[in-house]
């Protein structure tokens, strides 16, 4: 994508990196705040009115970062590419199943989309630090933050069904070799 000439300090290379990086956490960003609405649209059962109002204060939210996310592209030069034939070209977010509407059916779905996102998050920070743009890497923490918040909130409604720890993805190891790498001195 060519971008438009600015006075960003930031060079031209990395900009490029930014900008792409950006554009397609959009894809799945948007992706992710349509099927948050269509669940708050959707949702039937006992827990109706909370997660109804949950769905939509989570859609907001992520509406807030998007739009956050498509502002830094500009910023850097680029163009945002938030269309609907984009999304739906370009998003590998699974689809919520059309016939899901019962609320602990719908939070779980929910969950795992705001857990592969959150990771997606995760590895955006990274790359946007490797091309040293660290504003954009902060924004990226920013949204990881978010997304860990609402995945929180939708785990924490879960609290209760059947399933047991073990029956939840392993999280990576993300010590060193000695293990000590990540200790919290007090």
């Amino acid at each position: 994508m060519k971008l438009r000439k600015t006075r960003h300090p930031l060079d031209k290379q990395s900009r490029e990196k930014s900008v792409a990086l950006l554009n397609d956490f959009l894809v799945l960003a948007i992706d992710l705040r349509l099927q948050v609405k269509q669940a708050h649209w959707n949702v039937r059962g006992p827990n109706f009115m909370t997660l109804h109002e949950l769905f939509d204060r989570l859609a907001g939210e992520l509406e807030e970062g998007i739009d956050e996310l498509a502002e830094r592209v500009t910023a850097l030069g680029g163009r945002a590419l938030g269309t609907a034939s984009r999304i739906a070209s370009k998003s590998e977010l699974a689809d919520l199943p059309k016939k899901a509407t019962h609320g602990v059916a719908l939070t779980a779905l929910l969950a795992d989309r705001f857990a592969a996102v959150g990771q997606c998050a995760g590895m955006a920070i990274a790359h946007a630090q490797e091309v040293e743009d660290e504003v954009t890497a902060d924004l990226f923490i920013k949204t990881s933050h978010g997304l860990d918040r609402a995945l929180w909130f939708l785990e924490a409604t879960l609290d209760g069904d059947s399933r047991e720890e073990e029956e939840y993805p392993a999280l990576p190891d993300l010590s060193g070799p000695g293990g000590d790498d990540l200790k919290i001195s007090a």
